[in-house]
């Protein structure tokens, strides 16, 4: 079985659906931030969290929610080997799979609802592998990332 990380910063209505969303298509899901504890969380720790899981192998993906999705993703994208997207649609979800080899979903709780949010992750699952034309700008991002000093 699938493992994915789901954090929040806040208990959100649409981060709640998703980690539903995601059980009922048979993915088991670790919750992280508010999620977990039922209160709020700064969002820099929850990015840093569901970004590390990610990093270290614990979960095949993951996603990351706060009010518009900028600051998770961002923190997120400060780990080696996270390629965190904000998505605010099912297109632009599946082309930072395909494209960008993204592993880490980040949504606006402000913008996305339930149906668009269902939509984005169905766009992002439809990915099961990058596009081979990317191969060599997918393999030039690891480098940069690998080559980073902190």
């Amino acid at each position: 079985m699938a493992r994915v990380a789901v954090g929040s910063d806040d208990v959100y209505a649409v981060a709640k659906f998703v980690v539903g969303y995601l059980r009922s298509k048979g993915f088991e899901v670790v919750e992280v931030g508010a999620l977990r504890s039922g209160a709020p969380h700064p969002w820099p720790d929850v990015g840093l969290e569901v970004g590390e899981m990610v990093a270290r192998g614990e979960v095949d993906f993951g996603v990351v929610v706060c009010y518009t999705g900028t600051g998770v993703s961002i923190a997120a994208n400060k780990v080696r080997g996270v390629r965190a997207a904000l998505c605010f649609d099912a297109q632009t979800a599946r082309g930072a799979r395909l494209w960008n080899d993204a592993n880490v979903l980040a949504l606006s709780a402000r913008l996305t609802t339930e149906e668009v949010a269902k939509e984005i992750i169905d766009a992002w699952l439809s990915v099961r592998e990058p596009d081979p034309s990317e191969a060599e700008s997918i393999a030039k991002l690891k480098r940069l990332d690998e080559a980073r000093r902190v």
